[in-house]
């Protein structure tokens, strides 16, 4: 059976369907990569408890970037978040995001019970 949660005209923030969340792409607000980046993670934090999941259960993210030049501030901020041992499969591109103040775009999909 498929769960969708916080559904609304374009999007669930959560679908869950066979032992797997599919997050939606989180963004976040400051100046600077890093500043955008914690943020951008700790609201996917949030939805992955709320998917009963968690950053040790993060089977891939796709992260997309403003600038590839942030590239090394992203990581800055992403490899002390994810936990040791835990690394999803990811992917990071350059993509024009859907508002110019925008740096980072994440989406994550995790194992849930």
């Amino acid at each position: 059976m498929i769960e969708r949660i916080e559904t609304g005209v374009r999007s669930s923030k959560i679908v869950k369907y066979n032992g797997v969340a599919y997050i939606t792409g989180q963004v976040g607000e400051g100046e600077t990569i890093q500043a955008q980046t914690e943020e951008c993670l700790r609201r996917l934090d949030a939805l992955l408890i709320q998917a009963g999941s968690s950053r040790e259960k993060m089977l891939r993210a796709t992260i997309w970037l403003a600038d590839m030049n942030d590239f090394a501030g992203l990581n800055e901020v992403w490899n002390a978040w994810v936990p040791e041992g835990h690394a999803p499969a990811r992917a990071c591109g350059e993509a024009k995001l859907a508002r110019p103040e925008l740096k980072v775009e994440i989406i994550v999909d995790a194992a849930c019970d």
